[in-house]
């Protein structure tokens, strides 16, 4: 017979896999139902008649000539442009608090999120040299965000580097090494600014840097949902030495795990993701922040919960964000950057005054 222990486990791994599938749900609601909502108002008969047509066609191979058919106005602004740019923000928004859980695991720091090692800071970088000096130009109009990515790759490869000096690299030492790279980037790209002296760039840099999922298309979406996917289904694999992590690297030795190469790949798959989110969106903040704290309150700090629950929690944060940016203002959009940063840090101080709050839900 099962021990009083071996019950309450089983029945917490039940309750955690009730509330990822409860989770998943959720999210292909929120999908079908965000895709009704838009700038440009449309019959939710039209908006579901072309996800109608579009299902018959995928799954029969038939043509149904009706006005929701490919060409017609109403099939692109459904299929090419809403749904995408909703997929998109599933997959920043789930990318996004995926690395906000391993970065504040990887620093041990309750403050830690995606940008906190100087990879938004990077990314800035190189969309500020893209859009001065058009480096990058070979790749066309995608030259922001190619750039973008090259930079939050470097500079989370010179993080490691400078960590490593002197011996190997520990939660401080990349912290603070990512702090001291953050800085030098920042400076550069008011540097590259001064030097340009024109009027029109700052603006162009600031509105790349607000955040935004209009430039979405299928095509670069199926590259980045499929890393995000394997990224999560990586992490979840890495839930034991996670948690290990929040021990202690003397803790994790004493157990038979030395973190060091761990914490390097693990830095290295985050920047990965990182660099396509601002590749494909800019620099969205707060929700690697925001998210991993909630859901932490909620179910505690086992990796084995938190990884797919943030990932889920966040995808249907960012849905919605986008709903809430393109319906707030009639007839504009807000970008979503600022949105997420003006509904996050509210949340965010709410949590800490609401609960006797410190790392991981405990005091």
């Amino acid at each position: 017979m099962r021990t009083w222990k071996e019950n309450q486990k089983l029945r917490m791994d039940w309750a955690g896999a009730g509330v990822v599938w409860f989770l998943v749900l959720l999210l292909a609601v929120s999908l079908t139902a965000a895709v009704t909502f838009g700038t440009m108002s449309l019959p939710i008969r039209d908006v579901y008649g072309v996800l109608y047509y579009k299902a018959v066609h995928f799954f029969l191979g038939a043509e149904v000539p009706t006005q929701w058919a490919e060409g017609s106005a109403l099939h692109d602004v459904v299929w090419l442009i809403r749904l995408p740019r909703l997929v998109l923000g599933a997959a920043v928004g789930a990318a996004l608090a995926l690395c906000g859980v391993v970065m504040q695991a990887i620093v041990k720091n309750p403050l830690a999120d995606p940008y906190i090692l100087g990879i938004s800071s990077g990314a800035s970088l190189g969309a500020t040299l893209a859009t001065l000096f058009s480096i990058g130009a070979v790749w066309g109009t995608k030259s922001v965000g190619v750039m973008a990515f090259v930079g939050a790759l470097m500079i989370s490869c010179a993080v490691l580097f400078l960590a490593n000096l002197g011996g190997r690299a520990t939660a401080v030492k990349l912290l603070l090494a990512g702090s001291a790279l953050s800085a030098v980037c920042n400076a550069f790209s008011n540097f590259a600014i001064y030097l340009r002296n024109d009027d029109h760039a700052p603006s162009q840099i600031i509105r790349w840097t607000m955040g935004g999922l209009g430039a979405a298309n299928w095509q670069d979406n199926q590259i980045f949902v499929l890393a995000v996917l394997a990224g999560t289904l990586f992490f979840i694999t890495q839930c034991r030495t996670l948690n290990l992590m929040l021990l202690g690297d003397d803790n994790a030795v004493t157990l038979g795990t030395d973190l060091h190469w761990h914490r390097i790949a693990y830095l290295l798959v985050t920047s990965l993701l990182i660099g396509l989110a601002v590749y494909n969106a800019g620099t969205i903040g707060f929700v690697g922040l925001v998210v991993p704290h909630g859901v932490r309150l909620l179910l505690g700090t086992d990796h084995r919960r938190l990884i797919p629950v943030s990932a889920l929690v966040g995808a249907i944060f960012l849905v919605w964000a986008d709903v809430a940016c393109r319906t707030v203002l009639p007839g504009n959009e807000i970008p979503i950057g600022i949105l997420t940063s003006m509904a996050g840090a509210p949340v965010f101080l709410y949590l800490m005054v609401r609960h006797r709050y410190g790392f991981g839900g405990s005091e």
